[in-house]
């Protein structure tokens, strides 16, 4: 509810503030002091090892201070929402997909190719750094970038004797069965696989894996209704097969953090999940060994449905008042390979292979498993989708409250796809 109320006071603050860029093309770096803002979210880890790059960067350029602000998901946007109301937004900021395109659009972000004399984005690959587009204009770069994939609780699969599959070119129903046989050989004590339902990464993939796509290019809702129907009949089969626990026992987990999910408490052997988060579930259950695969395909699933979705991006301000800086420490941010070894897989596998080879020997076993399957897999992803547009923020807190419908029958999955679709296009619509 807090990430819904944060998304709506963003949307109606920027409308009525009227942000606009300043006309910033190819600025110079002043030789006087200069201070400007950084803004990011996460736990205390992650704020750790920022400030000790916020180091680097001040060490290299002592004309320049960086002032760290930084909060949880839910504070992080009602914060920034406040600040860009007021004119305030930080020099540069950490942001997330589902926010790009309506910052953008509203005028708050500023245009980075303008800055390209001194922000050089040239080590990213193009379905990467197209991510961070609006239109055909870069608002914001790609920190790390995966796929999603299906994570495996090997520990499972050998206490009860079912054979993983050859997750190579394992089929939908190859993977129904593993996950069945793991219900059936633990006599219920555990379940084969997390459904998915209330995630619009994992609802992208299948949409594309059906020839469909969520958004168009023009920010509209083009989802197929019967794409997303099977979407959530698929998740209802999971249930009723038994390859899945219960509605009652899913309802018992809603909104839990990662660490007590029932991939990272052993309740279920295999689920769907960004790439990136693997090395957190191996880091929130030691006791189990994991493993990571692609998803499963049928005869008829379009290729290159993968994509690689960015974790997070850098974006500046398009109010700032010393844009050359702000691009200075994205720069930084981006290339400087000592900001990849301290990182690490914090914000997901780096998008800048360098960093990828600063991290590699560093790596523990599942980081480099983690390392290994976002490199295997990015050899065969599709083009990045359109990104969420302006007014379809809370897609995930929409998708959430009619996959509820749908599991507790109130509604059939083709009468909960034709809703959704239509509530979220006007959302889209009044937006503007």
């Amino acid at each position: 509810m807090r990430v819904g109320i944060a998304a709506a006071l963003a949307s109606i603050m920027l409308a009525a503030c009227g942000t606009a860029g300043n006309n910033v093309d190819r600025p110079e770096l002043s030789d006087g002091k200069v201070t400007i803002t950084f803004s990011w979210w996460g736990a205390d880890a992650r704020t750790q090892l920022t400030l000790q790059a916020i180091k680097l960067f001040e060490k290299d350029h002592p004309n320049i201070t960086v002032e760290p602000q930084y909060a949880d998901w839910s504070g992080y946007w009602d914060r920034l929402a406040t600040t860009t109301a007021a004119g305030e937004m930080p020099d540069v900021s950490q942001f997330d997909e589902l926010y790009l395109a309506s910052y953008a659009q509203r005028g708050a972000l500023q245009d980075l190719s303008k800055t390209s004399n001194i922000l050089n984005t040239s080590a990213l690959a193009p379905q990467i750094l197209d991510a961070g587009r609006v239109g055909n204009t870069l608002y914001a770069v790609p920190v790390g970038a995966a796929t999603n994939g299906i994570i495996i609780n090997t520990t499972l699969f050998k206490k009860y004797g079912v054979k993983v599959p050859d997750v190579d070119n394992w089929t939908w129903d190859e993977f129904i069965k593993a996950a069945t046989d793991v219900t059936k050989a633990s006599k219920g004590e555990v379940h084969g696989l997390s459904p998915f339902g209330a995630d619009s990464f994992t609802l992208t993939v299948w949409a594309r894996q059906h020839g469909s796509s969520l958004f168009d290019d023009d920010g509209k809702v083009v989802v197929d209704p019967a794409v997303l129907a099977a979407y959530w009949q698929r998740e209802l089969d999971f249930i009723k097969s038994g390859a899945s626990p219960s509605v009652a026992q899913l309802s018992e987990i809603q909104g839990v953090p990662l660490d007590q999910n029932h991939l990272a408490t052993g309740k279920t052997a295999m689920g769907f999940i960004p790439a990136g988060q693997f090395t957190a579930y191996q880091s929130a259950a030691p006791d189990y060994d994991f493993a990571i695969a692609d998803w499963p395909t049928d005869p008829d699933t379009k290729p290159n449905a993968q994509y690689l979705k960015p974790s997070m991006y850098w974006a500046m301000s398009a109010t700032t008042e010393h844009p050359a800086e702000a691009a200075l420490l994205i720069n930084f941010l981006t290339n400087d390979t000592r900001v990849g070894a301290l990182f690490g897989t914090d914000r997901g596998v780096p998008a800048n292979p360098k960093f990828q080879e600063a991290i590699k020997p560093k790596l523990d076993e599942s980081g480099q498993e983690a390392l290994a399957f976002t490199t295997a897999v990015t050899k065969k992803v599709g083009a990045a989708p359109p990104i969420t547009p302006k007014g379809a923020s809370e897609v995930a807190t929409v998708l959430d409250r009619y996959n509820q419908q749908v599991l507790y029958g109130k509604a059939t999955p083709q009468a909960a796809a034709q809703a959704f679709i239509k509530e979220l296009q006007a959302s889209i619509t009044a937006a503007g």
